[in-house]
């Protein structure tokens, strides 16, 4: 077998293998004598067929499926010789495979690109750190009252906080439109539910109140018909309720998994709760700071191929997102993979990063290591032992977490050897500002 290889462009390669016809038909002969042994042709017992009359049959099919086997298997063994690693499966121009004449064929294909990145040691990175306080604490408490508070039915007027039962009518230029009108609606005020002003014009009106609010769509509405344009709400408010909130008794902490030690056993729950998820979101944090600054930091050469399986599968995964909200149909999901190629590209680039160093730094998913991070996933979980199992029954889910170890042993290195900013975050900040929002 002869093999050449010429460079079309960084990444691209054409292979030309030459395979000598006494491969292709010591094969075919071989193949055609098993088959005289037990083939049926009319005329003749079986399996004794003149071996020309079982050439003549079946000759030129046994050829092609030896061609084709030929191929597949001399272009793993030429990409081997010359040590090329393809990203993606080759394009094979047409065979010449003239019968006596040996088989030729050009593979056209591209190659995973040589890395060279720079010394972590020039990569700064922000590193989020947060504390939980007291403060944090009693805020986290308000939250989980606040969600299970009851409405209490009250005359006097409407503040911030409460919830009113409301009929109300939107008309634009004297005309109702869709969706603008309710009735028994409940409404929180200050919940920001309703576009600007409407729940504000409802403050201090008691139950009975009826009240005509001339107000503007925001320009950046969703409904575009709506964007932007004057509306007249008329509202009657038909009840008024207060919150009432849950004392911080035996009861309440029942419901939070806490049956003995009173308040001080909840309180310390609820810290230690709170302190779990800033842990998880920081970590989360410094994966997508330190990924981003490798990305940044070092521009390679990335297969197309590798780039379109990628946005491929971004697709697929959008599909099933609009599915899973019952909003797919053939006019949401784009056919054009153009409008994913940039996440692909970075999602690639960054796993052919993290690839390179996790060979040249030797990291490797022990089973401990994969046996601890699939044990703390679970304790979380009312049944442990159960998430254990289940991760370990199925060998794509073990690969996950496998595939999170050594990601993490890379989030590790870096943090050890990079220039690392710290920069001090509240809770709220941390959870994303708004979540744990008592007022």
């Amino acid at each position: 077998m002869q093999v050449s290889v010429e460079e079309t462009g960084k990444l691209e390669r054409q292979l030309k293998v030459e395979v000598p016809e006494e491969r292709i038909a010591s094969e075919v002969e071989t193949r055609l004598e098993k088959l005289s042994r037990t083939t049926r042709i009319k005329g003749f017992r079986p399996g004794k067929a003149p071996f020309k009359v079982i050439r003549q049959r079946y000759g030129k099919q046994v050829r092609q499926e030896v061609i084709g086997e030929v191929v597949q298997s001399t272009f793993y063994e030429a990409i081997q010789k010359e040590n090329l690693k393809p990203a993606g499966m080759p394009r094979i121009d047409p065979l010449d495979d003239e019968q006596g004449k040996g088989l030729s064929y050009t593979a056209s294909f591209e190659v995973m690109p040589e890395l060279e990145l720079k010394p972590v040691e020039q990569l700064e990175v922000e590193k989020t750190v947060c504390e939980v306080n007291d403060e944090d604490v009693e805020t986290m408490i308000e939250v989980l009252r606040k969600q299970r508070k009851e409405l209490k039915e009250t005359d006097r007027a409407a503040d911030v906080g409460d919830t009113v039962e409301i009929d109300f009518q939107g008309t634009i230029d004297g005309e109702p439109f869709e969706g603008g009108s309710g009735e028994d609606s409940r409404l929180e005020l200050g919940s920001g539910q309703f576009i600007d002003g409407f729940e504000e014009g409802l403050k201090g009106q008691a139950a009975g109140s009826e009240v005509a609010l001339d107000l503007v769509f925001p320009e950046d509405y969703p409904n575009e018909q709506l964007a932007g344009k004057p509306v007249r709400f008329k509202v009657t408010i038909k009840k008024v309720f207060e919150p009432e909130l849950p004392e911080l008794n035996d009861d309440f902490f029942t419901q939070f998994g806490v049956s003995e030690g009173g308040e001080e056993a909840f309180r310390k729950e609820i810290r230690s709760h709170m302190e779990r998820e800033a842990a998880t979101a920081m970590r989360n944090r410094q994966r997508d700071a330190i990924m981003d600054a490798l990305y940044k930091a070092n521009e390679i050469d990335i297969p197309h191929a590798l780039i379109h399986e990628e946005a491929h599968r971004l697709q697929q995964q959008f599909e099933q997102q609009l599915k899973a909200y019952g909003i797919a149909d053939q006019a949401q999901i784009p056919n054009d993979l153009s409008m994913f190629e940039d996440q692909a590209r970075k999602r690639v680039a960054t796993q052919l990063i993290l690839m390179d160093i996790i060979r040249n730094q030797g990291f490797k998913a022990g089973s401990d290591k994969v046996r601890a991070r699939i044990e703390s996933n679970a304790e979380n979980y009312e049944d442990p032992s159960a998430v254990i199992n289940w991760y370990y029954g199925d060998k794509q889910r073990l690969a996950e977490v496998e595939a999170a170890v050594l990601e993490d042993q890379v989030i590790d290195w870096v943090n050890r050897n990079a220039r690392v900013n710290e920069v001090k975050v509240t809770f709220d900040e941390l959870m994303n500002k708004g979540q744990t929002d008592a007022d």
